[in-house]
């Protein structure tokens, strides 16, 4: 495993995708030297974009946190989350009807508007699901895992309705060594015991990559070869990168631990062009 210098590796790009959880920060905050990083790349005059599989909050209070946690930099136009497409794929294909979630109050955000009405799995009465035209799936917060999973797998049994995952990822760092389970890890249980097939936003699918690079290139002269994706997860932010056809770093201060590296890069096929220790060094 040969490690570059995350500073060195980012003046030769002009745009850099960063993800979040594991590579940014963690659910206790900020990981060290984020700000100045990002100090660094406005110095550089290095454009930078948050491509995150997150839907539990809107793009406003995503970025809010970076706020709080001293990095003006970044703003809600530089967050591009997995919860901006599945509200795309709502306000074209439904229409009507009541749209029920799993997630938090928050993260309803993303599927409210456009005469649609929406519940939280938590408050819906299944006896009363008729007019439940859609489920999306937000956040793994906001619902009893067992009484509220229950409902939902029976909703899907009884209610013939299209179902969204917003967000893809199975995991999230929670310390050095600590992962949670995702939302992601959630849909794909519920698609097994309902025999069905979901939806799905987020990396590694080249949607959000798609709907990156238009995004950035409406401000930013670029081509793919200008752009690096910088992230945690082989499964996810990596192979979603080599797919899209852009350069690719795995950083080691999330999902993936240094002493695995070589062996899961090995046994997965999946080769990021680089490898950092860290965005921060």
């Amino acid at each position: 495993m040969t490690l570059t210098s995350f500073k060195e590796l980012a003046l030769k790009y002009k745009v850099i995708f960063f993800d979040a959880y594991g590579v940014l920060r963690n659910h206790k905050g900020m990981l060290p030297g984020i700000p100045g990083m990002f100090r660094f790349l406005e110095d550089n005059d290095i454009a930078f974009y948050i491509l995150t599989n997150d839907a539990s909050r809107s793009p406003q209070l995503l970025a809010k946190v970076y706020q709080d946690a001293g990095i003006p930099e970044i703003t809600d136009k530089k967050i591009i989350s997995s919860g901006m497409l599945a509200r795309d794929y709502i306000q074209h294909k439904v229409k009507q009807g009541r749209l029920a979630y799993l997630g938090t109050e928050a993260s309803a955000h993303y599927i409210q508007g456009k005469g649609l009405t929406t519940v939280s799995i938590a408050e819906l009465d299944i006896n009363t699901s008729e007019d439940i035209s859609a489920l999306i799936l937000l956040d793994d917060e906001g619902f009893d895992w067992n009484i509220d999973l229950n409902k939902t797998l029976n909703l899907l049994r009884r209610r013939p309705i299209p179902v969204i995952v917003a967000n893809t990822d199975v995991t999230y760092p929670m310390a050095k060594k600590d992962v949670a389970i995702a939302v992601g890890a959630l849909g794909n249980m519920l698609e097994t015991l309902a025999n069905k097939t979901f939806i799905r936003f987020g990396k590694p699918d080249s949607q959000i990559f798609s709907f990156a690079y238009e995004f950035c290139t409406r401000k930013n002269k670029v081509t793919k070869n200008d752009i690096l994706m910088v992230g945690d997860s082989l499964g996810t932010d990596i192979i979603g990168g080599n797919k899209f056809g852009i350069d690719t770093c795995l950083v080691l201060t999330g999902n993936t631990l240094p002493e695995n590296c070589d062996l899961m890069i090995r046994s997965t096929g999946i080769i990021p062009d680089y490898i950092c220790e860290s965005v921060a060094l």
